[in-house]
C-alpha cells in the first residue's frame, strides 16, 4: 500500500490521516472547505480526551465546562455538577488542530472538491475540480452529506436527525439541556469561547417547526436573537437495523465518522465515534497480519468489538427514552425526578454525559441503584425488558 486518499478533512479524517502519515504511509487529504464552523455544540466527552489526551492537552481555545442542567417542560430543572467536565470547542478551532497534527505528521493536505472515485485495477482514480489522483486505498470521511452514492453509510431520511440552532453573541458557564414531552430529541446551550452554541436536535419535525420550537424557548428564557448566526444540518441518526446492516467498509475503502453513520442515537454526540473510528480504520490499513483485500473485514470486527454493539442497543433504547411514558409522565421528566431523589442514579447519568457508561451495560447498573416494583416500571419502559425476581428476593 503506497497511497491513501483521505476524502474530507474534519476530525475523523484528519486522525486517520495523521496515526498514517505517522506510520510513514503517503497520504493526502482532500477536502473543499478544510477548517470551517460546523453547526453542532462541539463538546468533546471524558472518554474522548481520556482515550487521546492530546484533545484536553494542547493551546486550542475551549472552554471547560463542570456543571450542567436538565429540565423537561413539566417538572423544571436539576443541576448536575459533571465529575469529569466537558470541553467545548469551535468545529473550526477543532478542526484546524486535527488537520495540523495530521500535517505535522507528513499528510498533504490539499483544499479541493472531491468529485467522485473510480476503481481502477487494484486502485482508485479520485477526481477533483482540478484534476484527478491515484491511491491505493480510500478512506471515506466525506461526513452526513456523502456525495459518494457507493461508498459510506446509506441511510433513509428516517436515520437522519435535523439539527439546528444559532451562534449567539453571550456567555455562560453552564450547559443546558432541554427536553419536551413527544419529541424526539432536545435543546442544548453550549457555552463556547466569545459565544453560546444554542440548538435544537429531533427527528419526526419539519425544519420550520424545529426552529419555531427554539425560537419559542430562546424567548422563554430571554435568549437574544440580536447578532445571532444562525446553523443547520442534517446528522446521522440510524435506526437500530440500520446500524446492523451499516456499509462501513467494502473492496478498497472504509467509511469513518459521519460517513459511516457513526453518532450516539439517544444523545446525538458523534465526536467520540469520528476519533475512535479514525484510529480504528488506521489501526486496520496498517495491520500488515492481513492482505490488503481482507482490511476491510478488520475494520468491521474492529468497530463490532470496540463500539458498535453499544451503538445498536441505544438505537432500540432511543426512541422509548424520549417518546413512551413512564408513571404517567415521560422517561425524562422521571429521570429528572429520581436525579433529585437520588445520588446514585445521578452518577448514573453523570457518567452517560461522560462517555463512560455504555448502554449495555446500563441494565445492570440500574438494578444495581433501583429496586422493586420502580425497578421492574422504570427497566421495562426504558430498556423493553421485564425484571424477573427471584423467588426468595
Amino acid at each position: 500500500m503506497k497511497r491513501v486518499a483521505v476524502l474530507g478533512g474534519g476530525p475523523a479524517g484528519a486522525m486517520t490521516a495523521e496515526r498514517l502519515a505517522s506510520a510513514g504511509v503517503d497520504t493526502v487529504i482532500l477536502d473543499e472547505k478544510l477548517a470551517w464552523e460546523k453547526p453542532c455544540g462541539g463538546g468533546i466527552t471524558y472518554k474522548a480526551y481520556r482515550e487521546y489526551p492530546f484533545l484536553l492537552e494542547n493551546d486550542t481555545p475551549k472552554k471547560i465546562v463542570r456543571r450542567s442542567f436538565l429540565a423537561e417542560s413539566r417538572v423544571g430543572a436539576v443541576g448536575m455538577e459533571l465529575t469529569q467536565p466537558l470541553l467545548i470547542y469551535s468545529r473550526k478551532d477543532l478542526n484546524g488542530m486535527m488537520l495540523k497534527r495530521a500535517e505535522k505528521a507528513g499528510a498533504q493536505v490539499e483544499q479541493a472538491r472531491v468529485m467522485g472515485i473510480e476503481r481502477r485495477d487494484s486502485g482508485w482514480e479520485v477526481r477533483t475540480k482540478t484534476g484527478s489522483l491515484t491511491a491505493d486505498y480510500v478512506v471515506v470521511a466525506t461526513g452526513a452529506r456523502n456525495p459518494l452514492r457507493d461508498v459510506g453509510t446509506q441511510w433513509t431520511a428516517g436515520d437522519t436527525m435535523i439539527a439546528l440552532g444559532y451562534y449567539v453573541p453571550a456567555a455562560q458557564e453552564h450547559i443546558d439541556i432541554h427536553f419536551f414531552p413527544q419529541f424526539e430529541g432536545y435543546i442544548w446551550v453550549f457555552p463556547r469561547c466569545g459565544h453560546l452554541s444554542v440548538g435544537i436536535c429531533g427527528k419526526g419535525e419539519s425544519s420550520a417547526a424545529l426552529r419555531a420550537r427554539l425560537e419559542s424557548y430562546m424567548r422563554e428564557k430571554e435568549i437574544s436573537l440580536k447578532d445571532a448566526m444562525f446553523f443547520a444540518h442534517a446528522i446521522p441518526a440510524l435506526e437500530s437495523g440500520a446500524f446492523r446492516n451499516n456499509r462501513v467498509a467494502g473492496d478498497g475503502w472504509m467509511a469513518v465518522g459521519d460517513a459511516a453513520g457513526l453518532v450516539d442515537p439517544v444523545t446525538g454526540e458523534g465526536l467520540y465515534y469520528a476519533f475512535r473510528s479514525g484510529d480504528l480504520a488506521s489501526q486496520a490499513l496498517l495491520n500488515d497480519a492481513h492482505p490488503l483485500a481482507e482490511r476491510a473485514d478488520v475494520y468491521r470486527r474492529m468497530m463490532r468489538h470496540d463500539f458498535m454493539e453499544d451503538l445498536i442497543f441505544g438505537a432500540g433504547l432511543a426512541k422509548r427514552f424520549f417518546i413512551q411514558r413512564f408513571l404517567f409522565s415521560t422517561v425524562p421528566a422521571r429521570m429528572i425526578e429520581f436525579m433529585r431523589k437520588s445520588p446514585r442514579f445521578r452518577e448514573i447519568v453523570q457518567d452517560l454525559f461522560a462517555g463512560t457508561q455504555g448502554y449495555l451495560d446500563l441494565k445492570k447498573r440500574l438494578m444495581e441503584s433501583l429496586n422493586g416494583t420502580l425497578l421492574e416500571l422504570f427497566m421495562g419502559t426504558m430498556l423493553g425488558t421485564r425484571v424477573v425476581k427471584e423467588p426468595n428476593g
